[in-house]
């Protein structure tokens, strides 16, 4: 597949930003440090994964991380799985973040840390002092319940500040975190929770989505009754105001009651190995049980501080990327506050009450760096939203996207209708490093439909199935060389095979992540979707992303889902099915579908196009967003619902109803006729 001919960068850095960016501060830095400067960043990424040893210890040096012990040994090996990283030294995740890395004075307590918003709460704003004050409360009740090291505590909590105050707190005192959106329901907080056996739990009454209120007692009473190792609840009362009414009281404390336990606690951290585990994260789970991943202080850490070079994130800055606390980039989000920039919260919906509330929270905020994900952008351009016109976004200097491919469409969108200045990064990672394999950097131009770089650190690669390079093709996306994010074990795989089958079993000792990726020729990257839910035609694979942007350049069409599946009979040939959500009025008739094909035609290629074009009412999502092809292939395909996909992860079970019928309807007309 040739390079785009798009050659064109839509933005460029000024070169004062470039000169002051602390990414080139780095770079001076870091070249130095090795006697020989770097021309470029292709040529500083390039060292970062050569020299993995020199580039994460010089991460290390240059953020001034806050450690009690310092490390005997940068890492043991470079052996996948089970690379031991920085043995002997201690340190402690939370220490970092309160107090600042690099800072031998510590933070200025009168500084803005966090803003946030929500449905039910305006405004408001933490500084560095009461984020710190509370943490150190939090954690002194926690202490006071018998919360000790190791110790796991998880929260059925929204994106709000006590969340991330309960989350600093169990850092502090070397417990294990893990969280879930509230709007989870019972079975899937259940089959996350459960396999780690948590000591307590700490629950919202409810919340506020789309402008209703959604009471979570008696669905917080069914978790609870299947955690039986929990031995505390914390309720905030988040949707009844006050305390907790009786009615909605399942626990034996409020999160006021647990403040108080620890009035008057001293800020203290508890010093940890650098491989002592932070958090449990789970994959999406539309299959089994949930993967629980287990991610390091020391990994999370130097991650998160080489992520601040990425993002260019400066003294007075505020960042915010739209998340629940059920995906991964809460953490992210979470994680920006190791840089000077202040953080910011959101709860509740990105359309309520229409698609300009995140643009309205930004003008109010004065976010300067803004996070959302494709569907959003792409939504806002399908709805006509003009955010320039319609909101004051001086502050705004950066649009990052994520949780599928951005379109080219939106690219154009954001520089037609947010600002010709903004820097547009899309970026791609996963769940199971917490982090992005590719995506922006500060000093690079932007290119149309192209992330602009593999991150520093990360030996991205493009693989045949044969396990050779590619350039400028398509092929799996694996990573060569271990990132010290990379999960520690997977919670209950006491041998590991769990964690080998999953990143490791195509090709051995090499990470394969799960996505279609092309290198291109400038060093930036095209992702392609996930590679388990390739298209086959004719014996070529082909990404689903491609589909979904020519179908979506289709005015009429808003949303869509690609699958492909047998047909009757044994000649082994796949049916390409499209499944598209048309704007409202709209029915999709013979002409629509003839120009539904013949843009991708135009657009991918005659073998993209596909055998039959149905119209749906949504696409299944997860509650992450993700697109539901796999589950909605193996239903198709004959496959029990309740084996194809975890309801419970579901953002609307009701969404797999029409597939489940179909799948009926095809079994009924493979028994009468060669094939559905």
């Amino acid at each position: 597949m040739s390079s785009t001919g798009l050659e064109t960068p839509l933005w460029k850095p000024a070169a004062d930003d470039v000169e002051r960016a602390e990414m080139t501060r780095y770079m001076h830095w870091a070249g130095e440090r090795r006697g020989a400067p770097f021309a470029d960043y292709d040529e500083l990424w390039r060292w970062s994964v050569q020299e993995t040893e020199d580039f994460w210890a010089s991460i290390w040096e240059f953020a001034g991380v806050r450690a009690s012990r310092p490390y005997e040994q940068v890492l043991d090996s470079l052996a996948m799985p089970g690379t031991r990283w920085f043995a002997g030294s201690e340190l402690n995740y939370a220490e970092n973040m309160l107090l600042g890395p690099g800072s031998a004075s510590g933070r200025d307590p009168a500084q803005v840390a966090v803003l946030h918003s929500s449905e039910l709460r305006g405004l408001a704003q933490l500084t560095w002092g009461e984020l710190s004050a509370q943490v150190a409360a939090a954690a002194g009740g926690l202490r006071a319940l018998g919360v000790e090291r190791g110790d796991r505590i998880v929260a059925y909590m929204p994106n709000i500040p006590e969340t991330l105050i309960a989350f600093l707190a169990t850092a502090s005192i070397g417990a294990i975190w893990s969280s879930a959106a509230p709007e989870f329901g019972a079975r899937s907080v259940i089959d996350r929770f459960a396999q780690i056996e948590p000591k307590v739990l700490l629950a919202v009454d409810g919340y506020r989505h789309g402008g209703k209120d959604f009471d979570r007692t008696a669905v917080l009473q069914s978790i609870l009754a299947e955690l039986p190792t929990v031995e505390h609840t914390v309720m905030l009362p988040y949707l009844y105001e006050g305390d907790i009414p009786d009615r909605s009281s399942p626990g034996r404390l409020s999160w006021s009651e647990l403040l108080a336990l620890g009035e008057g606690a001293e800020l203290t951290f508890e010093q940890e190995p650098f491989d002592h585990p932070l958090w449990v994260l789970y994959s999406s789970g539309t299959t089994g049980l949930p993967k629980a991943i287990v991610q390091g202080h020391g990994g999370i850490l130097l991650e998160q501080l080489k992520k601040r070079l990425h993002l260019e994130l400066r003294p007075g800055d505020r960042m915010f990327w739209f998340t629940t606390t059920g995906w991964m980039m809460w953490n992210f989000l979470v994680g920006c506050l190791l840089s000077d920039a202040a953080i910011v919260l959101y709860d509740g919906s990105p359309g309520h009450p229409d698609l300009g509330v995140l643009w309205e929270l930004a003008e109010q905020a004065q976010i300067t760096c803004m996070g959302v994900s494709a569907g959003l952008l792409s939504s806002c351009e399908k709805a006509g939203i003009e955010p320039a016109r319609d909101h004051d976004l001086h502050a705004l200097r950066a649009i990052g996207s994520t949780g599928s491919p951005l379109a080219p469409e939106s690219f154009k969108w954001v520089y037609e209708h947010v600002g010709s200045d903004i820097w547009l990064f899309s970026t791609s990672g996963g769940t199971d490093v917490c982090t992005a394999f590719v995506g922006g950097c500060p000093l690079l131009p932007v290119f149309e439909g192209e992330l602009q770089c593999r991150a520093l650190g990360c030996a991205v690669e493009s693989w045949d199935e044969q396990g050779n390079g590619l350039s400028d093709e398509v092929g799996e996306l694996v990573v060569t060389r271990p990132l010290p994010s990379m999960p520690l074990f997977l919670w209950g795989d006491s041998d590991g095979e769990r964690l080998r089958e999953s990143y490791f079993s195509m090709y051995p000792g090499i990470w394969r992540h799960g996505d279609w990726i092309r290198i291109t020729p400038r060093g930036g990257a095209v992702i392609y979707g996930r590679s388990d839910s390739t298209i086959n035609r004719q014996g070529v694979r082909m990404g689903t992303s491609e589909i979904y942007r020519a179908a979506g350049a289709v005015e009429e069409v808003l949303d869509a889902l690609v699958v492909d599946v047998p047909r009757g009979g044994s000649d082994g040939e796949l049916s390409m099915l499209l499944f598209v959500v048309l704007r409202d009025g709209v029915t999709l008739d013979e002409e629509l579908k003839a120009r539904i094909k013949r843009r991708i035609r135009e657009d991918c290629s005659p073998r993209h196009v596909p055998n039959e074009v149905l119209q749906i009412a949504q696409v299944p999502r997860t509650l992450s967003g993700k697109v539901l092809e796999v589950p909605v292939k193996r239903i198709l395909m004959g496959t029990p619902p309740s084996e194809a996909a975890s309801v419970e992860s579901l953002a609307d079970p009701s969404s797999l109803d029409y597939f489940i019928e179909l799948a009926r309807e095809m079994r009924q007309a493979a028994g009468s006729t060669a094939g559905p």
